[in-house]
């Protein structure tokens, strides 16, 4: 199985610069004005799974709340401070995630819409 997570925004660009040049994603692939939305896919060339941003004209209302969270798991600890130097070089500011789970076991971040973005310390199960 693959997985897709979709999500509107009105800052397509800074999302793209945030998922791309911090994180270090890919851009998979891309689209503009198909039937009114431009886009792009974002991930690893070899994942199964990716992030697609998409963009029209329409004002978006993001209400994530404290406990909304994208979790990344690097697969080496050299990855996960490679991606907090990416992260400081980049300007993007720590947040203190509210769940003590993630204050133990990752570092916080959040991109462009506000949404928290978990760098997890520990290797994925």
């Amino acid at each position: 199985m693959e997985f897709r997570l979709a999500r509107h925004t009105n800052r397509l660009e800074e999302i793209i610069d945030f998922y791309t040049n911090a994180l270090g994603f890919n851009i998979l692939g891309d689209f503009q004005a198909h039937d009114g939305y431009d886009g792009v896919f974002i991930g690893l060339p070899d994942g199964n799974w990716h992030l697609e941003f998409t963009s029209t004209n329409e004002p978006v209302m993001h209400h994530f709340d404290e406990d909304d969270l994208l979790v990344f798991y690097p697969k080496t600890q050299d990855d996960y401070q490679q991606i907090l130097t990416s992260f400081k070089n980049n300007e993007v500011t720590e947040e203190v995630p509210k769940n003590p789970y993630w204050r133990a076991n990752g570092k916080m971040f959040k991109d462009p819409d506000g949404l928290g973005v978990i760098i997890s310390s520990l290797k994925c199960i």
